[in-house]
């Protein structure tokens, strides 16, 4: 099972303030990790590497432990109201995935250690929606599982919502590793969603992450453990053979979660799209990568962000979700799903 554990370790002073900083910087101190102090998440140098491209993969095995110095958090819609500050950064090497443009300077993972002012915050944005509910998506930009064993943030974020009659948490993660969060108290008010896929497109553009048979597994442990259960399925690609891999995906989702009883279940169906810019940035990174970025297959269409990105054509895109329409109710007819092709 991929376990993320870094190669190099940057702390902010302030982060040895707090209880977590000291423990990880006594942790890899006795592990022999090369730490270094940085006076800032944004003034981290040394990273080793004769080419940028050693240069990236070397920062996507640094770790940087540092402080949430701005409270204000963002909004995330549309998943829930504001993202709640855990990680950022990714020890995946997904090839078509979206922080290689909106983190390419910054590749390494960043965590933080003010934990209870964190939650303070949130607390002070839920009261201040109450009675409605104020959902908190952790690390938009970050995958929170695959640093869990050095954190345990999440099982604190989890324990904090569960106690909070408004609060809700939610996450998504390609990683397996959830042992630690079988045996929490959440109340249901955390929905864990796996990022699934293809073995196809896991196999070839989801380096260090969790395998296919990996995933299943542990989120048919998650629903044993009754938390509110998600899948998102993205980026949805055509290649050949690709009807039948999906479908196995979602047979496979089925043998093992059949006995498990689901009241809240949700799948989020998207699409492979890409930019010029991520295709550049892609090509540099893994210039070996199969994955399909021929633009004449494509259709433009201008994106939220005031940039063109190439999609799939309507035909293709019907094609995707007559399958899963077809597929999925006959499996898990109380799911919910969601479109963002």
């Amino acid at each position: 099972m991929q376990r993320f554990d870094p190669d190099y370790v940057f702390f902010e002073p302030g982060a040895l303030e707090y209880p977590l900083g000291k423990t990880l910087y006594e942790q890899f101190q006795k592990q022999g990790v090369p730490i270094q102090m940085t006076t800032s998440h944004n003034q981290v140098r040394g990273i080793p590497g004769e080419t940028e491209t050693e240069k990236y993969r070397n920062a996507k095995r640094t770790l940087v432990v540092g402080v949430r110095k701005t409270l204000k958090f963002d909004t995330s819609k549309p998943s829930a109201e504001y993202a709640i500050p855990l990680t950022t950064g990714c020890a995946g090497h997904c090839h078509y995935c979206y922080l290689q443009t909106t983190m390419s300077s910054k590749p390494y993972i960043r965590i933080y250690v003010n934990l209870d002012e964190i939650l303070d915050q949130a607390g002070a944005y839920i009261m201040e929606r109450a009675p409605e509910i104020t959902r908190f998506e952790a690390a938009c930009t970050g995958d929170p599982v695959s640093v869990e064993h050095l954190t345990g943030s999440l099982r604190r974020y989890i324990e904090y919502m569960a106690t909070k009659e408004y609060g809700r948490l939610r996450f998504v993660t390609k990683f397996a590793n959830v042992d630690t969060l079988l045996g929490v108290q959440h109340n249901g008010h955390t929905r864990i969603r796996f990022s699934i896929n293809s073995r196809y497109v896991i196999r070839h553009f989801e380096p260090a992450t969790s395998t296919f048979e990996e995933r299943i597994e542990a989120a048919g442990k998650i629903a044993e453990a009754g938390y509110p259960l998600g899948f998102i399925v993205a980026p949805i690609m055509k290649y050949e053979g690709w009807e039948e891999e999906y479908r196995e995906l979602l047979h496979r989702l089925h043998e093992r979660l059949k006995n498990v009883e689901i009241q809240d279940l949700t799948f989020e169906l998207i699409q492979h799209r890409f930019t010029k810019v991520a295709k550049n940035t892609i090509m540099k990174r893994y210039p070996k990568t199969k994955l399909d970025m021929n633009e004449e297959n494509r259709k433009l269409k201008w994106g939220r962000y005031g940039r063109f990105k190439y999609v799939y054509p309507p035909e293709t895109v019907d094609e995707m979700k007559q399958l899963f329409e077809e597929t999925i109710p006959g499996y898990f007819p109380q799911a919910e799903i969601s479109y963002f092709v």
